[in-house]
């Protein structure tokens, strides 16, 4: 999954980025990492990946 994939999927499933990192319990700072992700800035946690896509998944 690209950055951008997550992105979309994280829009689609209608989350800001600090509300779906809230969803998650990623901590005070955990907006701030998935906007790193979907920038490009870090590279894209392979769970946060396969966690997005079974949500997508079961949203179906």
């Amino acid at each position: 999954m690209t950055s951008e994939q997550f992105k979309d999927a994280r829009s689609a499933l209608g989350y800001s980025q600090q509300s779906l990192a809230d969803e998650w319990g990623m901590g005070q700072n955990g907006g701030r990492t998935i906007r790193r992700w979907e920038s490009g800035e870090r590279p894209l946690n392979p769970v946060a990946a396969y966690a997005i896509k079974l949500m997508l998944d079961n949203m179906k």
